[in-house]
């Protein structure tokens, strides 16, 4: 009898989680999920979550469409406030933006920036930087060719090419100026990572930001030995990246302990690299089903054969790990968030 009498408390308990499993599938059956990116097309975080797209389907209940929009604007805060503040809130809606998002909206105080960090649901990152680096490269014809020229006094300037305020690409060409004293002069205001490229191979800008995996990934023939540019910096990480044992870190290159401090802060949020995250209020159900087949999705094989074509680094990390990452944020030092914060200027 206390045998029969287990076997049904265990079918009972099984009953409701099948039927949610059920009801999830339901949802999604016949149905488009969108994936909306802070850029444009043609960049990094663009590449990505059209790669992510081609296989996510597979992994939710029901097997849905996903697709890819594009809303640049404000180095991407426009899709995040628009993600936390009017994005439908049933779990069709997935947002992918800037890596430094997350740390401004901790931080606070600026209008566009109108929701908390963890006011989003996350479901994980592409990329904490396990086997990456943001690099500083610039043109091999540029008058600095040499971080020696860029400190020597009187030497040549680089102009830096940048998208927004807030954006990776210019918090980290003002960090790099302000706390190694190269002379670094930001040119910003382009809509996205391509159109950067696009004025650096014409020599409008010297120089960009961008990710060691993600120039591997979109312009390979950057990489090439008569390629057009050369990287000068790496930052996310604390050591060099082996592919690149002679370039030096930003740390390396910190003037004094604020500095390395400030970067560090930075540096923080490369652990987020590829952030993904949902609307507010999406159901729990539909939140985990979604945050399941996003790890599930990058740890195919079909998937990684793809990314590992286009030279294209995966570290992923699940949502409730960055969630804590994020939360991690507001205990940077004191001197550092205040320095971020006098960063944050972002244009509606």
């Amino acid at each position: 009898m206390r045998l029969w009498a287990a076997l049904w408390i265990a079918i009972g308990l099984a009953a409701p989680v099948a039927a949610r499993a059920d009801e999830v599938a339901d949802f999604y059956r016949g149905k488009q999920v969108q994936i909306v990116v802070g850029y444009g097309a043609g960049g990094g975080y663009d590449f990505l979550a059209r790669l992510l797209a081609r296989h996510l389907g597979a992994y939710i209940p029901g097997n849905p469409t996903v697709v890819v929009q594009n809303m640049p604007g404000a180095g991407s805060v426009r899709a995040a406030s628009w993600l936390a503040n009017v994005a439908p809130r049933d779990g069709l809606v997935i947002g992918a933006f800037d890596r430094q998002v997350p740390l401004f909206a901790v931080l606070g105080g600026d209008a566009a920036l109108n929701f908390k960090a963890n006011d989003l649901n996350w479901l994980g990152t592409v990329s904490s930087y396990a086997e990456d680096a943001f690099i500083l490269w610039a043109r091999k014809d540029a008058a600095a060719t040499s971080l020696d020229d860029l400190r020597r006094p009187g030497g040549p300037s680089l102009k830096v090419g940048g998208s927004a305020a807030g954006s990776t690409d210019d918090t980290t060409v003002i960090v790099l100026r302000d706390v190694t004293g190269l002379r670094l002069d930001l040119i910003t205001g382009y809509p996205d990572g391509n159109s950067i490229a696009l004025a650096l191979e014409r020599g409008e800008v010297d120089a960009r930001t961008a990710g060691w995996s993600s120039i591997n990934s979109t312009h390979p023939d950057w990489l090439r030995p008569d390629g057009p540019v050369r990287p000068l910096i790496q930052v996310g990480r604390v050591t060099r990246l082996s592919a690149l044992k002679d370039v030096p870190t930003a740390r390396e290159l910190a003037r004094d302990d604020k500095g390395r401090a400030i970067i560090e802060a930075m540096e923080l949020t490369y652990q987020v690299a590829r952030p993904y995250a949902l609307p507010p209020g999406v159901p729990k159900d539909r939140l985990e089903a979604l945050r399941k087949a996003f790890m599930e999705a990058l740890a195919s094989p079909a998937l990684r054969e793809e990314a590992a074509k286009s030279n294209t680094e995966l570290s992923p990390v699940d949502g409730a790990q960055v969630t804590k990452l994020i939360a991690g944020m507001e205990k940077a030092s004191p001197e550092a968030l205040a320095y971020f914060k006098k960063l944050l200027v972002v244009p509606n």
